[in-house]
């Protein structure tokens, strides 16, 4: 497991996100300046310094409801609210997108391009505002200086980490499904033509070599795609081409979009059920979130302007059915942690986390302790 990849998740997750509320957004005639308001909040809570600081720091990938618990916090961080089943789906489509990325990525290294399409877009939507421009243009700069120098066998392995991370993940997206890249099992299909790997041959051809490393002889064989060799490898850079367009906007124009549960995943829900046994792991995770949330600087709504409720669904109908129809165990709850008044319970904790040698963080109080509630009310 590389202890780089939660940076690049993170992110690519997080530019999913904006394409959905942008394209959301729109549908539901949402005010642009209000539309516009959103993204800019989410945005720059989401570039914020501080965060993207903690974010960095190499560690272990955590479940997915602990990151779900950032999104989450992370959606609301202006003055659109969303309810649980269109938070459910917002989520699905999220890692669905990301994961059908990383499936087709044609090299692991490509995984930073992919990264980059999403900054690009992001750029996009708040070209107005300078400051949190500079603040996507920073993070691009710590992705260049944290991977610039990376080997392909350390990429390979934030790719494997990336798809262990997706395992068994096998939700229905209708756009997939209409495009015909993914079954109706919920499974990827993964292509046999276009371009191969920037660097590698249209296979079809086997030489071999004596033991002077002489090629001594070719043989072609059929390999039963339609491979072309890549035109050009993407750029690397603050701008330029990418070449690649995963990660691109699939929703800049107008798609319903609608998440099935594949029989698959119904069947494994009884395997995917979060353990209720108490898990030192566990603690580890709160800790994580703590001080994730610790440098998301939440802006507080400043004068009367009022709220609102966005759908990810067509209709509330569809909204609530979804809520009553969704397996319990497939619905990421927002994590709670409750205050530890027992001291021999605060003493096993102390331990624990001892453990895991987690640095400092950055704000201290003896009668807040771990708690992650507490720190949230203070942003």
């Amino acid at each position: 497991m590389s202890v780089r990849t939660l940076p690049l998740l993170f992110l690519n997750l997080g530019g999913e996100m904006l394409y959905i509320l942008d394209q959301r957004l729109r549908a539901q005639n949402i005010p642009g300046d209000k539309a516009r308001k959103v993204l800019n909040d989410i945005i720059s809570t989401m570039f914020n310094r501080k965060f993207m600081e903690e974010l960095f720091k190499p560690q272990e990938l955590y479940s997915k409801k602990a990151l779900r618990t950032v999104y989450n916090r992370l959606a609301h961080a202006s003055i659109m609210r969303l309810n649980q089943a269109s938070m459910d789906k917002l989520y699905d489509l999220m890692t669905m997108a990301f994961k059908y990325q990383v499936l087709l990525c044609p090299r692991p290294k490509d995984v930073l391009l992919v990264t980059f399409n999403h900054l690009d877009a992001i750029k996009g939507f708040i070209q107005d505002s300078p400051t949190i421009l500079n603040q996507v243009d920073e993070t691009f700069r710590q992705l260049t200086d944290a991977y610039g120098s990376l080997s392909a066998g350390e990429f390979q392995l934030i790719r494997q980490t990336l798809l262990i991370f997706f395992q068994d993940l096998h939700i229905r997206v209708s756009i997939f499904l209409k495009d015909r890249v993914q079954n109706s099992n919920g499974r990827f299909v993964l292509p046999v033509s276009g371009p191969v790997p920037w660097g590698t041959e249209v296979p079809g051809l086997i030489r071999m070599f004596n033991n002077k490393g002489e090629e001594v002889k070719k043989t072609e064989f059929k390999h039963g795609g339609n491979y072309v060799s890549a035109p050009k490898e993407g750029s690397f850079e603050l701008y330029g081409d990418r070449v690649l367009k995963l990660g691109t906007n699939m929703y800049s124009v107008n798609r319903t979009v609608e998440t099935h549960m594949s029989a698959a995943s119904k069947n494994l829900t009884s395997q995917t059920q979060e353990n209720i046994t108490p898990n030192p792991l566990a603690k580890e995770e709160l800790n994580f979130l703590a001080r994730l949330m610790g440098g998301m600087e939440i802006k507080k709504p400043s004068g009367p302007e009022p709220g609102f409720r966005l759908n990810l669904f067509t209709t509330d109908e569809e909204e609530e059915h979804a809520a009553q129809s969704r397996p319990e165990e497939l619905t990421y709850d927002i994590i709670n942690i409750q205050a530890i008044q027992d001291q021999q319970q605060k003493e096993e904790l102390a331990r624990i986390m001892g453990e895991f040698e987690i640095k400092e963080q950055p704000r201290q109080s003896s009668s807040k302790g771990d708690d992650l509630l507490a720190m949230m009310d203070e942003l």
